[in-house]
């Protein structure tokens, strides 16, 4: 891409994820000097956060007339506009929404429109008419379930790629579904395998923040770092859980740190940590912050890494801490994106995923992994992706 244009990193950067809010830091270093814009749906500031002021992509398209335009990660094939507005809204309006999704399947183009402010079914991969750019890029996309998604829904997110002038995705499986619509996507790591290097002097000094310093010593031989999503709420979900916990807790002499990789509607919910924690020992820490630069701290500093969050495995990867990804029995309630992520780019020894009833033999078995090979393949994903980076958008 030629550097006299701006280039607008577009994503779902709009709202609390970890992993969508990391990816713009990341593009954004190494874009630079070039000069970036923050792009998502909704107008948002989510620097208190780490994150970045987001504006409105449409706003973008009607005030710049020559940019390149990078879709920054994530996975954005997936994403519905229902979903996106649910996750995009204030705490007093998730139910109404939650409530609309009968309305939205009946007319999706003008339910969006009339709550997004752009007529398509995936709202996160831009059409050439919603953004006009020289130059269309999906970098590192996921799109592991696109084929679980109705037929419409497929058809419009694969037209809008191949409008793309580069596609490449983060896993085997998102390529695969690609091919057979006739995509060739290059297969690249995903960004936050860089946080270690580009940000690793920062997420150090944030290891001596009060809240950071007080679990190192509350726990002088080491922690879990412990995260799962609302799908993990139930209280027989929640029973299981606790026993795996306390028995590991035990065993290795590890506090258990709880914390969230996600506010936004169906990620990780405070609520059900605290009815987690009363089944828990007092050796149990909620961490409270959600800066993405403090988690990307505490899974640095933790012993291993166990959650749902493929974000929380990737920079836990990229620091090469030992990981667990946790995953339900009931293929319906799993998306396949962590498994597709792990099978594609992790070797068997530590590609660790467990179900809730394993997780203490999955976190066992993790904490003796073979320590050269972490740093091993933590190396050779960053410099995977910056191959592939310099290749493309350099």
């Amino acid at each position: 891409m030629s550097s006299a244009a701006p280039v607008v990193l577009f994503g779902a950067f709009d709202r609390h994820n970890f992993g969508d809010l990391l990816f713009p830091h990341v593009l954004a270093r190494m874009l630079a000097p070039r000069e970036v814009l923050f792009a998502g749906l909704a107008a948002r500031d989510l620097r208190a956060f780490g994150g970045h002021r987001i504006t409105p992509v449409a706003q973008i398209a009607a005030s710049h007339s020559s940019v390149d335009l990078v879709h920054a990660g994530g996975e954005l094939l997936t994403c519905d506009a229902w979903e996106a507005a649910v996750m995009l809204a204030p705490p007093e309006r998730v139910q109404t929404l939650i409530a609309e999704e009968h309305a939205w399947k009946a007319d999706p183009l003008t339910w969006s429109k009339a709550h997004l402010d752009i007529a398509a079914r995936a709202p996160y991969v831009l059409s050439k008419t919603a953004m006009p750019a020289r130059h269309t890029v999906f970098q590192a996309i996921g799109g592991a379930g696109l084929d679980r998604r109705d037929k419409a829904f497929q058809l419009e997110v694969i037209e809008k790629l191949k409008q793309a002038d580069e596609v490449s995705v983060r896993d085997t499986l998102t390529q695969t579904h690609l091919r057979e619509h006739g995509i060739n996507a290059q297969l690249i790591p995903d960004p936050a395998v860089m946080v270690a290097e580009l940000f690793g002097n920062l997420i150090h000094t944030r290891t001596t923040t009060p809240a950071l310093q007080a679990i190192a010593n509350a726990f002088p031989q080491g922690y879990a770092a412990i995260q799962f999503d609302t799908s993990f709420g139930d209280d027989a979900t929640l029973d299981i859980i606790a026993r795996e916990l306390s028995r590991i807790g035990k065993e290795y002499d590890l506090g258990i740190v709880l914390f969230r990789a996600g506010a936004a509607p169906w990620h990780d919910d405070l609520t059900i940590y605290a009815r987690l924690k009363q089944h828990l020992s007092a050796n149990t820490v909620l961490f409270g912050s959600l800066n993405i630069w403090d988690i990307c701290a505490l899974l640095a500093s933790s012993r291993v890494y166990c959650g749902s969050s493929l974000h929380g495995r990737i920079v836990a990867m990229a620091f090469a801490r030992p990981r667990v990804s946790i995953i339900h029995r009931e293929e319906a309630l799993q998306p396949p994106k962590q498994a597709a992520y792990i099978a594609t780019w992790e070797p068997q020894e530590i590609a660790a995923k467990a179900y809730v009833e394993d997780l203490a033999a999955a976190i066992s078995n993790a904490l003796h992994a073979d320590t050269a090979l972490l740093h091993q393949t933590a190396n050779d994903l960053a410099r995977r992706y910056r191959a592939a980076f310099d290749t493309s958008l350099r």
